[in-house]
């Protein structure tokens, strides 16, 4: 009996206390000191684990502080009670940020079956995509190393770096005075220190010199013009009745060889508002930053204010569907090339915010996650390039830390390619009246790139000898010149000439090819017959064979720019002299046409018709002998 009354008196003392744990800790939600209400609500679930009410609020909380990861639990117990749209697709998006995708996944559709809305069921297939493209997502620089800068990170926040004038300027919450009860973590502000690219002097790190941070609230991300002369930043979360409800920017000028005290910028343009993550354009003529303010396509979204008459900034347009979600996108970075950088919990990713880039193309912007070389599955955010797109820094909340926001710096290790040497040996020759081939040398043999700039050219031994160094996968020309020879080029490609990147064993690897030029002797007067050229039976029109033999000819009349030529066309003995006098002048003409049109002067080129004046076989009786009457022609009549 006594025993019975004591346990009814613990139960209502109980009861008392929860009571007042419920009050202070509702009070403390509603204010937005989302920490102090996690750990009020917690010694209510000490005694109490399935109370729904704490479980709610404990779970609220760390949503609401963006630690949703760390709310599974209670959205677990909140399911088994209470199996709401909600609360279902609360526990998918904790599961989602702690890297459990089929958890998740299957969170995501219970949902879906507790739903009608349209919007309700858009986001949760927006959800559900993201998770099943996870494993498309590749490295956007497969040789990006990224390590953590444990020598500068403290315990506390240490996030958004940026580099300006050789200094490296950061948020951290080092030095700080009061906790922020939203997360329970102290204060940050703004400092600097001086830099060489991602080398950092983390030994005379400072407070912000240019202008005093504030006692009791949070100096948030940091950006500075280009020219140096303008500073904005996200300032906010401030205890004071007096002070502004939300995260703002504000500006600092750089007037009279100092800077002014900060001011608010009028594209803020609600005190209700929530505008974060600046950042300038490359030539500092637009801002970018992120905001909640109403129009949007989700939670926060990326936004661009272009740089007015006074120097403010005005006109925010919103980035539009490509780069905004429904979920959150902010800490943007646009660089000189066009590709847009920023972060992001509504495109597919690992888990909360992932690093994006979008890039232009023809059809609008390629959105692209950076892979798992820079994302996990907690918060990566805060891209800087110090040398874009080789090294620079991001931040992350990433598990091995240091035990908040760290700030990491990044560099590509892409291996170096093994050196292919590619060594070319020519050799000059002459071809002689009996079709035989002799060593030519002291031949002029000059080299071009593909763009046709030359890169090389040396005289021949005198075993017409002359070697060349090419560079592998090109194409290459050379020509061969000497006195009393026609001038001849040739291409010369080592695509597919030299073992692939991935074959190579050797550093240095060496190959050698060989080629041969062959020039003939240049001699007035002499006839040269130009092979295969036909015509149609009593026509004069060029025949695509025909063409393939006069182009030869171009060549060597572009080879050769101080000779002009006589090009002459020849006829069997059969038909009148008249008959075959007209037919072959009109061949001749028609190929020194042909041969006008590709680009050799008309008043290098003499067109003559002899008919069957000049047989080769007096007496021809067969059709083999016929043809090689019918022949064209061509012989140097002057070198100018």
């Amino acid at each position: 009996m006594k025993r019975s009354f004591i346990f009814i008196i613990f139960i209502g003392l109980l009861g008392v206390s929860c009571t007042s744990l419920f009050k202070k800790g509702q009070k403390q939600f509603s204010s937005g000191e989302y920490q102090y209400a996690i750990s009020t609500f917690s010694k209510v679930l000490e005694k109490d684990p399935d109370n729904k009410e704490a479980n709610f609020y404990v779970a609220e909380s760390y949503r609401l502080s963006n630690r949703i990861e760390k709310s599974s639990a209670y959205y677990e117990k909140l399911v088994e009670e209470d199996g709401t749209f909600e609360n279902y697709y609360r526990l998918g998006q904790s599961y989602r940020n702690q890297g459990r995708s089929d958890e998740a996944l299957e969170a995501f559709k219970q949902a879906k079956g507790l739903t009608l809305e349209d919007g309700n069921l858009n986001e949760l297939d927006r959800e559900i995509s993201n998770l099943q493209k996870i494993d498309q997502i590749e490295d956007y620089w497969p040789y990006i190393e990224l390590e953590n800068f444990t020598l500068l990170n403290t315990p506390g926040p240490d996030y958004a770096p940026i580099v300006n004038e050789g200094f490296f300027y950061f948020t951290s919450s080092r030095q700080a005075t009061g906790i922020y009860s939203a997360t329970g973590v102290p204060y940050t502000k703004l400092f600097r220190t001086r830099a060489d690219g991602i080398k950092v002097d983390v030994q005379n790190i400072q407070a912000l010199p240019e202008f005093k941070n504030e006692e009791g609230l949070n100096q948030g991300s940091i950006a500075i013009s280009p020219d140096g002369n303008t500073i904005i930043y996200a300032r906010g979360n401030s205890t004071s009745s007096k002070d502004l409800p939300d995260v703002h920017l504000f500006a600092s000028y750089f007037r009279g060889g100092g800077f002014t005290q900060p001011i608010w910028m009028p594209l803020n343009e609600d005190e209700f508002w929530w505008n974060s993550t600046p950042a300038f354009s490359p030539d500092g003529s637009e801002l970018y930053f992120a905001s909640n303010r109403p129009g949007g396509y989700g939670g926060i979204d990326l936004y661009k204010a272009t740089k007015l008459a006074n120097g403010d900034f005005g006109n925010p347009v919103n980035l539009g569907p490509q780069i905004n979600t429904s979920g959150n996108e902010m800490f943007p970075r646009m660089m000189s090339d066009g590709k847009f950088f920023f972060a992001s919990d509504g495109h597919p990713g690992f888990g909360k915010l992932d690093l994006f880039v979008a890039e232009p193309s023809e059809d609008g912007l390629v959105i692209k996650n950076l892979g798992p070389k820079i994302n996990s599955v907690a918060d990566d955010f805060g891209i800087y390039f110090t040398r874009y797109p080789q090294d620079g820094f991001i931040t992350s909340n990433r598990e091995g830390g240091q035990g908040d926001d760290d700030i990491y710096y990044f560099e590509d290790k892409t291996p170096k390619p093994k050196v292919v040497n590619v060594f070319l040996n020519v050799t000059t020759k002459e071809k002689k009246d009996d079709g035989t081939e002799e060593i030519l040398p002291q031949t002029r043999v000059a080299l071009y790139d593909s763009a046709n700039k030359m890169t090389g050219g040396d005289f021949t031994n005198q075993n017409g000898r002359v070697r060349f160094t090419l560079a592998p996968d090109q194409n290459f020309s050379m020509i061969a010149s000497k006195s009393g020879y026609f001038s001849k080029s040739i291409t010369y490609d080592t695509r597919g000439k030299t073992p692939r990147q991935e074959d190579l064993i050797q550093e240095v690897t060496n190959i050698t090819l060989d080629t041969t030029i062959v020039l003939d002797a240049l001699i007035l007067e002499k006839s040269i017959v130009l092979d295969n050229i036909y015509y149609d039976l009593d026509k004069a029109d060029i025949r695509p064979d025909a063409a393939e033999e006069l182009d030869k000819l171009v060549t060597i009349l572009k080879d050769n720019p101080t000779i002009s030529i006589e090009l002459s066309s020849h006829t069997d003995a059969r038909a009148t002299d008249a008959y075959n006098d007209a037919l072959s002048q009109r061949r001749a003409e028609s190929a020194v046409a042909y041969i006008v049109s590709k680009g050799i002067d008309a008043e290098r080129l003499v067109a003559k018709g002899y008919g069957k004046r000049q047989l080769i076989i007096t007496n021809a009786t067969t059709e083999e002998e016929h043809q090689v009457n019918r022949r064209t022609e061509f012989k140097v009549i002057e070198i100018k």
